[in-house]
């Protein structure tokens, strides 16, 4: 028997796959809109992607100990993840200021 349920499996496939598509998403929106500073979430996310794909992968192997060394790496990777994604906010946040203050300016 395996580690995980049907439904739990649903669950962690469905969001890797989520992930993937807003990450394919974000780049898609700093193409078409012209804000090149989405694309830096676009990488931010990917992190977070292998920690789940690490999570994935522990759970596929039904959490065999010797692949424990995945857990860590999943840990890593969860904050890794979350740094890099408020990094990236932070300058998408940065840019837009910058924009509006140029914007702000040349109407004057």
């Amino acid at each position: 028997m395996n580690a995980l349920s049907i439904p739990t499996w649903i669950v962690h496939v469905s969001s890797v796959i989520e992930w993937i598509a807003a990450i394919w998403f974000i780049w898609q929106y700093a193409e078409v809109s012209g804000y090149r500073a989405w694309r830096t979430m676009s990488f931010a996310m990917l992190p977070a992607l292998v920690s789940a794909m690490c999570a994935c992968t522990w759970h596929f192997f039904d959490n065999a100990i010797a692949l424990n060394w995945l857990v860590i790496l999943q840990a890593a990777m969860t904050v890794v993840g979350n740094c890099t994604v408020c990094l990236s906010a932070w300058w998408i946040w940065q840019q837009s200021t910058a924009t509006s203050a140029t914007s702000a300016t040349s109407d004057q």
